[in-house]
Protein backbone atom coordinates (compact mmCIF):
# COMPACT_ATOMS: atom_id res chain seq x y z
CA UNK A 1 0.00 0.00 0.00
CA UNK A 2 2.75 2.64 1.13
CA UNK A 3 4.43 2.03 -2.67
CA UNK A 4 0.88 2.33 -4.40
CA UNK A 5 0.51 5.81 -2.70
CA UNK A 6 4.37 7.02 -3.58
CA UNK A 7 3.22 5.68 -7.00
CA UNK A 8 0.00 7.90 -6.96
CA UNK A 9 1.33 10.63 -4.98
CA UNK A 10 4.31 11.14 -8.08
CA UNK A 11 1.43 10.68 -10.53
CA UNK A 12 -0.20 13.92 -9.29
CA UNK A 13 3.11 15.81 -8.66
CA UNK A 14 4.16 15.09 -12.06
CA UNK A 15 0.85 16.01 -13.91
CA UNK A 16 -0.50 18.64 -11.93
CA UNK A 17 1.92 20.46 -9.52
CA UNK A 18 4.63 23.16 -10.59
CA UNK A 19 7.72 20.62 -10.35
CA UNK A 20 10.36 21.65 -7.75
CA UNK A 21 14.56 20.66 -8.56
CA UNK A 22 16.91 20.11 -5.69
CA UNK A 23 19.40 21.43 -7.89
CA UNK A 24 19.89 25.06 -9.55
CA UNK A 25 19.18 24.73 -12.70
CA UNK A 26 22.12 24.91 -15.82
CA UNK A 27 19.99 27.40 -16.96
CA UNK A 28 20.30 29.88 -14.51
CA UNK A 29 22.39 32.87 -14.97
CA UNK A 30 22.17 32.57 -18.39
CA UNK A 31 20.21 35.30 -19.88
CA UNK A 32 17.84 34.65 -22.48
CA UNK A 33 18.80 34.82 -25.90
CA UNK A 34 17.41 37.60 -28.95
CA UNK A 35 15.69 34.61 -31.04
CA UNK A 36 13.30 34.97 -34.41
CA UNK A 37 9.71 33.93 -33.42
CA UNK A 38 10.54 30.38 -35.61
CA UNK A 39 13.71 29.68 -33.77
CA UNK A 40 11.77 30.81 -30.64
CA UNK A 41 9.15 27.76 -31.38
CA UNK A 42 11.73 25.51 -32.78
CA UNK A 43 13.29 25.79 -28.74
CA UNK A 44 10.01 25.21 -27.09
CA UNK A 45 9.28 22.39 -29.45
CA UNK A 46 12.02 20.58 -28.42
CA UNK A 47 12.08 21.27 -24.53
CA UNK A 48 8.64 20.18 -24.46
CA UNK A 49 9.63 16.47 -25.95
CA UNK A 50 12.47 16.95 -23.16
CA UNK A 51 9.59 17.59 -20.60
CA UNK A 52 7.52 14.71 -21.86
CA UNK A 53 10.65 12.61 -21.23
CA UNK A 54 11.18 13.46 -17.61
CA UNK A 55 6.71 12.93 -17.69
CA UNK A 56 7.87 8.99 -18.68
CA UNK A 57 10.79 8.80 -16.72
CA UNK A 58 8.75 9.90 -13.49
CA UNK A 59 6.17 6.93 -14.57
CA UNK A 60 8.94 4.43 -15.33
CA UNK A 61 10.80 4.98 -12.29
CA UNK A 62 7.97 5.40 -9.99
CA UNK A 63 5.90 2.12 -11.41
CA UNK A 64 9.12 -0.04 -11.23
CA UNK A 65 9.77 1.22 -7.52
CA UNK A 66 6.00 0.09 -6.89
CA UNK A 67 5.98 -3.90 -8.46
CA UNK A 68 9.61 -4.51 -7.33
CA UNK A 69 9.91 -6.34 -3.84
CA UNK A 70 13.47 -5.68 -3.18
CA UNK A 71 13.68 -2.97 -1.14
CA UNK A 72 17.30 -1.75 -1.96
CA UNK A 73 16.56 -1.59 -5.66
CA UNK A 74 13.06 0.41 -4.80
CA UNK A 75 15.35 3.14 -3.18
CA UNK A 76 17.98 3.16 -6.04
CA UNK A 77 14.87 3.54 -8.49
CA UNK A 78 13.25 6.56 -6.02
CA UNK A 79 16.26 7.81 -5.71
CA UNK A 80 16.88 8.50 -9.92
CA UNK A 81 13.16 9.37 -9.78
CA UNK A 82 14.40 12.78 -7.07
CA UNK A 83 16.86 13.15 -9.86
CA UNK A 84 14.87 13.01 -12.81
CA UNK A 85 12.85 15.78 -11.06
CA UNK A 86 14.96 18.11 -11.33
CA UNK A 87 14.85 17.32 -14.99
CA UNK A 88 11.29 17.76 -15.19
CA UNK A 89 11.58 21.57 -13.04
CA UNK A 90 14.18 22.66 -15.18
CA UNK A 91 12.70 21.45 -19.00
CA UNK A 92 9.09 22.91 -17.18
CA UNK A 93 11.18 26.20 -16.88
CA UNK A 94 12.35 26.43 -19.88
CA UNK A 95 9.05 26.02 -21.55
CA UNK A 96 7.70 28.94 -19.60
CA UNK A 97 10.94 31.21 -20.13
CA UNK A 98 10.24 30.52 -24.11
CA UNK A 99 6.82 30.95 -23.80
CA UNK A 100 5.27 27.44 -24.67
CA UNK A 101 3.47 24.97 -22.86
CA UNK A 102 3.90 21.50 -21.75
CA UNK A 103 2.66 18.23 -24.33
CA UNK A 104 -1.41 18.50 -23.50
CA UNK A 105 -1.07 14.61 -23.80
CA UNK A 106 0.89 14.35 -20.64
CA UNK A 107 -1.20 11.95 -18.63
CA UNK A 108 -1.05 9.63 -21.64
CA UNK A 109 2.10 9.63 -21.50
CA UNK A 110 2.54 9.07 -18.42
CA UNK A 111 -0.07 6.69 -18.11
CA UNK A 112 1.75 4.53 -21.04
CA UNK A 113 5.05 4.31 -19.59
CA UNK A 114 3.95 3.27 -15.99
CA UNK A 115 1.84 0.46 -17.52
CA UNK A 116 5.46 -0.26 -19.27
CA UNK A 117 7.03 0.11 -16.07
CA UNK A 118 4.53 -1.82 -14.18
CA UNK A 119 4.73 -4.90 -16.82
CA UNK A 120 8.57 -5.18 -16.89
CA UNK A 121 8.95 -5.17 -13.49
CA UNK A 122 6.55 -7.94 -12.93
CA UNK A 123 8.54 -9.65 -15.00
CA UNK A 124 12.03 -9.83 -12.76
CA UNK A 125 14.09 -6.71 -11.85
CA UNK A 126 16.66 -7.45 -14.49
CA UNK A 127 13.97 -7.37 -16.72
CA UNK A 128 12.67 -4.09 -15.10
CA UNK A 129 16.21 -2.53 -14.95
CA UNK A 130 17.05 -3.56 -18.94
CA UNK A 131 14.00 -0.86 -19.54
CA UNK A 132 15.56 1.40 -17.51
CA UNK A 133 18.89 1.05 -19.94
CA UNK A 134 17.11 1.05 -22.96
CA UNK A 135 15.29 3.99 -22.30
CA UNK A 136 17.92 5.98 -20.89
CA UNK A 137 20.48 5.03 -23.65
CA UNK A 138 17.29 6.43 -25.94
CA UNK A 139 16.86 10.04 -24.30
CA UNK A 140 20.37 10.23 -24.35
CA UNK A 141 20.96 9.68 -28.08
CA UNK A 142 17.75 12.16 -28.24
CA UNK A 143 19.06 14.37 -26.03
CA UNK A 144 22.43 14.53 -28.11
CA UNK A 145 20.25 15.32 -31.79
CA UNK A 146 18.62 18.07 -29.45
CA UNK A 147 21.85 19.53 -28.96
CA UNK A 148 22.65 19.78 -32.88
CA UNK A 149 19.14 21.13 -33.34
CA UNK A 150 18.43 24.04 -30.85
CA UNK A 151 19.30 27.31 -31.91
CA UNK A 152 22.59 27.95 -30.88
CA UNK A 153 21.98 31.27 -29.48
CA UNK A 154 19.51 29.55 -27.04
CA UNK A 155 22.60 29.06 -24.29
CA UNK A 156 20.45 28.08 -21.33
CA UNK A 157 18.45 25.31 -23.29
CA UNK A 158 21.36 24.22 -24.60
CA UNK A 159 22.84 24.17 -20.96
CA UNK A 160 19.76 21.76 -19.66
CA UNK A 161 19.89 19.55 -22.17
CA UNK A 162 23.54 19.23 -21.98
CA UNK A 163 23.17 18.41 -18.09
CA UNK A 164 20.43 16.31 -18.77
CA UNK A 165 22.48 14.09 -21.22
CA UNK A 166 24.89 13.46 -19.36
CA UNK A 167 22.67 12.12 -16.23
CA UNK A 168 20.76 9.91 -18.74
CA UNK A 169 24.28 8.35 -19.11
CA UNK A 170 24.82 8.29 -15.85
CA UNK A 171 21.70 6.59 -14.69
CA UNK A 172 21.93 3.62 -17.34
CA UNK A 173 25.79 3.03 -16.40
CA UNK A 174 23.97 2.26 -12.71
CA UNK A 175 20.97 0.27 -13.90
CA UNK A 176 23.86 -1.97 -15.45
CA UNK A 177 25.47 -2.19 -12.39
CA UNK A 178 22.71 -3.06 -10.45
CA UNK A 179 22.35 -6.40 -12.87
CA UNK A 180 20.11 -5.25 -15.65
CA UNK A 181 19.94 -7.72 -18.63
CA UNK A 182 19.83 -6.69 -22.16
CA UNK A 183 16.59 -6.97 -23.98
CA UNK A 184 16.17 -8.35 -27.14
CA UNK A 185 16.69 -6.61 -30.19
CA UNK A 186 12.54 -7.07 -30.96
CA UNK A 187 11.81 -5.42 -27.65
CA UNK A 188 14.40 -2.74 -28.37
CA UNK A 189 12.81 -2.12 -31.78
CA UNK A 190 9.31 -1.63 -30.30
CA UNK A 191 10.94 0.94 -27.32
CA UNK A 192 12.15 3.09 -30.32
CA UNK A 193 9.02 2.93 -32.67
CA UNK A 194 7.34 4.54 -29.41
CA UNK A 195 9.57 6.96 -28.14
CA UNK A 196 9.60 8.04 -32.10
CA UNK A 197 5.71 8.42 -32.01
CA UNK A 198 6.12 10.22 -28.65
CA UNK A 199 8.58 12.88 -30.19
CA UNK A 200 6.33 13.18 -32.98
CA UNK A 201 3.15 14.02 -31.20
CA UNK A 202 4.89 16.02 -28.52
CA UNK A 203 6.44 18.26 -31.02
CA UNK A 204 3.31 20.10 -31.85
CA UNK A 205 0.77 18.77 -28.82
Amino acid sequence: MDSFLTAADAALRTLFADPVSAERSPAAGIPEAAMSPEERKLSGALMRVNHVGEVCAQALYNAQAMVTQDMVLREHLLLAAREEMDHLAWTRERLHALGDRPSLLNPLWFAGAFAIGTVAAKFSDAVSLGFVVETENQVAAHLESHLGRLPEQDEASLAVVARMKDDEARHAAAAIDEGAMQLPPAAQGLMRLAAKVMTTVAHKI
